[in-house]
């Protein structure tokens, strides 16, 4: 492994520490940051142990009774501003930290993911400042009048962990709606992506934020920091992105505890095309829901339903513009795919690819490894890849990949579609793609998941509810949402 990577970090991340109670700790034991692009070292990374979370969660405690509590909303606001313009103002320095960690193409970090991190942050400094409760007035049988009202209240400690797919954007999706509510946190980035997250602890710390508040560990979940933090009874409320099977781990972590908990977990996608639809808008939508950060979304679309009277000509049209997207380096021009985030994740997917075939899948494009002939050969790179001619019960329709693929199937009518989209486990998004007005809304109100798209994918609007049902999660955020899961409500009875 060498020691000069192409992409590396910002010369103040060449070693990654933990920040707690307003301080930068190292500890005793690291691990290494990999680039995903070509196997170099990035960075070392200090790991945090349960002595270490267990300070971090006292500290987030202290503020939470001191200077954060007594603090007004208005007040917080501020802080919140503060630190996305610390994020603007060092905006490339993110940047890097994100390509270095991640692998994505340079122009997806920039219109992505940094600026959604101050957008996060900004929205809900905002939404906190006009949030509002509820005033009932009553007259009870016997003539006595009641006022009732109701405030909210911070929940207390956050523990946040947070996932590597989209490392800024998440963990400031999770820290703007908890800390304007008044509550203190203690956050875990994923140890695949540790590099943005401590910038945006150097962020908090210029902008002068008061120590406690905002606590970061580095570190992996058993038998590390992220177990320690969903284990500590000091935790009040646990929120968590990531994998299904890691989100029933700390459920049942939390359990005893009763804690609160808000879970966005994997996915299953489908996207349903429709023979009206606008086709080459169709076409470049599924490419962009299908492979848009090689795969590693939750909202992707991995299982496409296509009608039959278009059916060919769309995977036709679908295969030609895949095998022109252009997989490489971050700053390339017009690059569409870096890499996958990891070697293990590289494996993971490929296996999937190797299971396809087993199941009796006709690859129509990918299902490889690319060559470069240079140092990108040593990286986590995998070809953006389509299925057909799987059943609907074949593990790759039914097991989340995480990785630049999809299946097209066809369909014939729209009670059939509808079946078959609603037939997963998952519950997280979904895709129309139409011109018919009526049937837009009529199909997707149908659809069993937390948001779906039509003619469009991935857009948001911060104020609108986001999340899932069954394996894709527990809870909703975004705009009151999120304001409603990190406050404590409470109703005022008055007698009059």
């Amino acid at each position: 492994m060498t020691q000069a990577p192409r992409f590396g970090l910002p010369r103040t991340l060449a070693s990654l520490r933990n920040y707690v109670d307003g301080q930068f700790v190292e500890t005793g034991k690291t691990f290494d940051n990999v680039s995903p692009l070509d196997g170099t070292l990035l960075a070392k990374v200090h790991e945090a142990d349960a002595a270490l979370v267990d300070r971090a969660v006292k500290a987030a405690r202290k503020a939470l009774n001191g200077p954060w509590g007594a603090m007004s909303v208005q007040e917080r606001a501020q802080l919140l501003y503060k630190v996305a313009d610390v994020i603007e103002r060092r905006f490339d320095e993110f940047v890097a930290a994100e390509v270095a960690d991640t692998g994505r193409p340079i122009a997806q970090a920039r219109a992505l993911d940094i600026y959604r991190g101050m957008a996060n942050l900004r929205t809900f400094a905002d939404l906190g400042k006009v949030a509002n409760g509820e005033y009932f007035e009553t007259r009870l049988a016997n003539g006595q009048d009641l006022m009732n009202y109701t405030v909210r209240k911070p929940l207390g400690v956050v523990a946040s962990i947070c996932p590597w797919n989209l490392p800024l954007l998440s963990m400031t999706w999770k820290a703007g709606p908890a800390l304007i509510c008044g509550n203190t946190m203690v956050v875990k980035p994923s140890e695949e992506t540790p590099s943005s997250a401590t910038l945006l602890a150097e962020a908090f710390d210029e902008a002068g934020v008061p120590p406690g508040v905002f606590n970061l560990v580095h570190g992996f979940g058993p038998g590390s920091a992220g177990e320690a933090m969903t284990q500590h009874p000091g935790v009040d409320a646990v929120t968590f992105t990531g994998e299904s099977r890691t989100g029933a781990a700390i459920m049942k972590a939390v359990a005893d505890g009763v804690k609160d908990i808000s879970f966005e977990l994997g996915g299953k996608n489908g996207a349903i095309v429709f023979e009206d639809c606008d086709f080459d808008k169709a076409v470049d939508g599924i490419v962009k829901s299908s492979f848009t950060n090689s795969g590693q979304v939750c909202l992707c679309s991995e299982r496409v339903f296509v009608q039959r009277s278009i059916f060919d000509r769309f995977v036709a049209a679908l295969k030609a513009r895949t095998e022109a997207l252009s997989i490489g380096w971050p700053d390339e021009e017009g690059v569409f795919m870096g890499s996958l985030i990891s070697h293990e994740h590289r494996d993971k997917v490929l296996s999937y690819y190797r299971l396809a075939v087993e199941e009796g899948a006709t690859v129509v494009t990918g299902g490889g490894v690319p060559k470069f002939g240079d140092a990108r050969d040593n990286g986590a790179f995998v070809q953006p890849t389509i299925w057909t001619g799987l059943p609907d019960t074949a593990r790759c329709m039914r097991e989340e990949v995480f990785g630049p693929v999809c299946h097209l199937s066809p369909f014939d009518t729209e009670e059939e579609v509808i079946a078959r989209v609603n037939d997963t486990a998952y519950g997280l998004a979904g895709c129309v793609w139409t011109t018919n007005l009526s049937r837009a809304h009529r199909v997707s109100r149908q659809f069993h998941a937390g948001i779906v798209w039509i003619n469009t994918w991935f857009s948001r609007d911060l104020r609108t509810p986001f999340g899932g049902s069954k394996l894709s999660g527990i809870g909703r955020e975004g705009g009151r949402y999120s304001l409603d899961f990190y406050s404590e409500t409470t109703n005022i009875c008055v007698a009059i």
